[in-house]
């Protein structure tokens, strides 16, 4: 049998890319309705922000979570380590208003309120200011680098950079008394702390909203994953009217479309470029969409100057949509019954939570009995020793009584009124003696009560235990 030689054919090779190749999206200055609200969250939240840790209260920053002391510290309100539970609640809060909020309008935080957002839009004015509008950024990120464009970059960078300092330096000044933190960054003087939370703060913020910008909502925030599990039929969601808008396609403001068989859509593609995560919003609802209606302002804009009505791109609800629901119905059916126990629920949490704190003790007692073996005195009297922690969450010196109440003829030995300062605490050993015979052999409930002086409606009573040995 002849041989036939066998010739390798060479074969090409392909690079298989891993992750999609990021296109840097510019987005389009918009006015509208939506805008106006999202630079009104923007204004209100900054100025919050901002303004918040520079407030005083009672020769105090206002709002201070001092984690060395362990006491936070909201205007006329001191928390300690006791008061976690307003922490839970306040956790329990914010899940709850995301599933409302979510279950009613979809990605509406993320859209106005989200610091991701405020600060890529506070970013993006900065770059529109000082690189213009975005053509003019198109074109000078595509030109070779000279004078005019390093001068541009140059600038905007370091506005954001200074921005971003700020924001890390406010962010501390939560946590550290912000007039001090001042001082220290002012001389250099920084704890290492500190330091470390001023520059990743700063640097997580230049970094965020400057360059991964919609790669955060796309790729790292987890809302974007798990927010269908909260939406259905009738959340209200950005949405384009596909009955209404197809057939696209671009066309003379005098000519009748209709009779062309065109739809409302003259494909301009606006609503792509005001989009701040570069999705076009035709081809339906997709999880980077935000929710930010910029789409919707765009279209708007392009509707009026082609004399059709508004709301080809709208907040809308699928089963208003698909069944021609007018505002009415739609809104009717968006507070379902899931968002009003949603929202139900949320109201009795949040009254709870106010009254609790209305009626918030300010005084705290722990009490901790010793671990000796109780002294029989000389008569068969028993003695016992604990350890009073009291706490005096109230920003001005108290002095408070003791009491023993449960056992007949039980005395204080020792001091039984004591002095705290402001919002302070200490412990106090306190011996009580107990006549013989009047209590049974082992353990025995007592009650200590700590009582306010100047102010008997405040006291707290704390169960103990007495040991009568055998």
């Amino acid at each position: 049998m002849k041989h036939i030689p066998i010739i390798p054919v060479p074969i090409e090779e392909a690079e298989l890319a891993l992750f999609e190749e990021r296109r840097k999206i510019y987005p389009r200055a918009q006015k509208g309705w939506f805008s106006s609200w999202r630079w009104v969250l923007v204004f209100f939240t900054q100025i919050l922000f901002y303004g918040a840790a520079w407030l005083s209260w009672n020769d105090r920053q206002a709002v201070l979570f001092d984690l060395v002391a362990r006491k936070f510290y909201i205007f006329g309100l001191v928390l300690w380590p006791q008061d976690f539970i307003y922490l839970a609640i306040l956790l329990v809060i914010s899940a709850l208003s995301l599933f409302l909020f979510t279950a009613v309008a979809g990605r509406v935080f993320c859209g106005y309120a989200c610091p991701q957002t405020v600060y890529t839009e506070i970013f993006l004015w900065i770059e529109a200011k000082i690189e213009g509008e975005r053509n003019a950024r198109i074109k000078l990120d595509a030109a070779p680098m000279s004078t005019r464009k390093f001068s541009l970059k140059f600038i905007k960078h370091f506005l954001w950079i200074t921005l971003a300092l700020w924001t890390g330096f406010t962010f501390v000044g939560y946590f550290t008394p912000i007039r001090e933190l001042a001082t220290g960054v002012g001389d250099f003087t920084l704890g290492p702390w500190e330091t470390f939370w001023f520059l990743f703060y700063g640097f997580a913020t230049y970094g965020n909203a400057g360059w991964m910008r919609e790669q955060v909502c796309k790729y790292m925030c987890p809302y974007a994953r798990f927010q269908s599990a909260m939406f259905d039929k009738d959340t209200l969601i950005v949405t384009y009217d596909t009955a209404r808008g197809d057939p696209r396609g671009s066309r003379n403001k005098k000519v009748d479309y209709k009779s062309a068989g065109l739809g409302d859509c003259v494909d301009c593609g606006i609503c792509v470029q005001v989009c701040p995560t570069g999705i076009d919003i035709r081809n339906g609802l997709q999880y980077e969409c935000i929710a930010c209606g910029a789409c919707i302002d765009g279209c708007d804009q392009v509707m009026d100057k082609m004399g059709y009505e508004r709301g080809l791109i709208r907040y809308t609800t699928e089963h208003a949509l698909t069944r021609k629901l007018d505002d009415k119905a739609m809104w009717k059916r968006v507070f379902r019954m899931r968002t009003l126990i949603y929202g139900s629920i949320l109201g009795l949490i949040i009254l709870l939570a106010a009254i609790s704190l209305a009626l918030h003790m300010p005084l705290k007692v722990d009490v901790l009995r010793d671990r000796g073996m109780p002294k029989i005195t000389e008569t068969g009297a028993i003695e016992n020793v604990y350890r009073l922690q009291v706490m005096n969450t109230q920003e001005s010196p108290r002095r408070y009584s003791i009491e023993v109440k449960g056992a007949l003829g039980a005395v204080i030995l020792n001091n039984v009124d004591i002095d705290m300062g402001a919002a302070s605490t200490k412990a106090f050993p306190v011996r009580v003696r107990v006549p013989a015979g009047v209590l049974e052999t082992g353990s025995n409930r007592i009650r200590f009560i700590v009582k306010d002086l100047d102010a008997p409606e405040i006291n707290v009573t704390e169960k103990a235990v007495f040991i009568v040995p055998r």
